[in-house]
């Protein structure tokens, strides 16, 4: 088993910038890729941004540009730094593991933080 705890989350101004990160525990040595999603209100969770054990890194288009995706070697932890930040970023984000070599939209993660809530307003 993988524990998942994502910190960071919080309130900014539109074109500000946040910086979510998940700390990963137990099995870590089982992971293989990583991801973060977000779910808006009343909307389906969606996924953001993903990367691989070769640093292979895919984003959304909604956030080309503005956000990265990056990780320590040994998974241990991951972060998605936030630039430029839209009303319509907000959500409550979430960290996700996988054993498998992707994590894409038909490939689901095994493994899911417990959320952190990311506002964007006036």
């Amino acid at each position: 088993q993988v524990q998942l705890v994502e910190s960071g989350g919080g309130s900014v101004q539109p074109g500000g910038s946040l910086k979510l990160s998940c700390a990963a525990s137990g099995s870590i040595s089982s992971i293989n890729a990583m991801a973060w999603y977000r779910q808006r209100s009343g909307n389906e969770r969606e996924l953001v941004a993903t990367i691989t054990s070769g640093d292979g890194k895919w984003y959304a288009e909604s956030v080309q540009g503005r956000f990265t995706i990056s990780r320590d070697n040994g998974w241990n932890a991951m972060s998605l730094q936030m630039y430029f930040l839209k009303p319509e970023d907000t959500a409550v984000y979430f960290c996700a593991a996988a054993r498998s070599l992707l994590i894409t939209e038909a490939v689901m993660p095994s493994y899911w933080g417990q959320g952190a809530q990311v506002t964007v307003s006036t």
